[in-house]
């Protein structure tokens, strides 16, 4: 997947905002959370960092090409990075981006969820 393809589809979720931070990263949020990064990659495939449900996490973090993600997984938060597509494709990727914006979605207040129209 390269950033284009990654924003692209990023922006077809709800309530999407990308800004960049962190050193460049491509930083996808709804009402203001993060649900995906993209970005510290040397070629045109961005590292992409999800949050997962600690089930998935579990399976994933023992997966090659993916990672427990650098920071936020080291502060006990069920982040993923892949790194490559080795073992997930990039259906597999939009899928969890899409399960990743719809975990932080849940987190945001019913307020902020109905401003946002979700």
């Amino acid at each position: 997947m390269t950033y284009e393809e990654y924003d692209s589809f990023c922006a077809s979720l709800p309530a999407a905002a990308k800004v960049v931070q962190w050193g460049g990263a491509h930083v996808w949020k709804v009402g203001g959370k993060v649900f995906a990064i993209g970005g510290w990659s040397d070629d045109a495939m961005p590292f992409v960092t999800f949050k997962c449900s600690p089930a998935a996490f579990e399976i994933l973090k023992e997966q090659p090409g993916l990672r427990p993600a650098p920071y936020l997984a080291s502060r006990g938060m069920n982040w993923i990075q892949r790194t490559s597509d080795e073992a997930m494709s990039d259906a597999d990727l939009r899928v969890y981006i899409t399960e990743s914006h719809r975990l932080v979605t849940a987190g945001l207040t019913k307020k902020l969820r109905k401003e946002l129209g979700l």
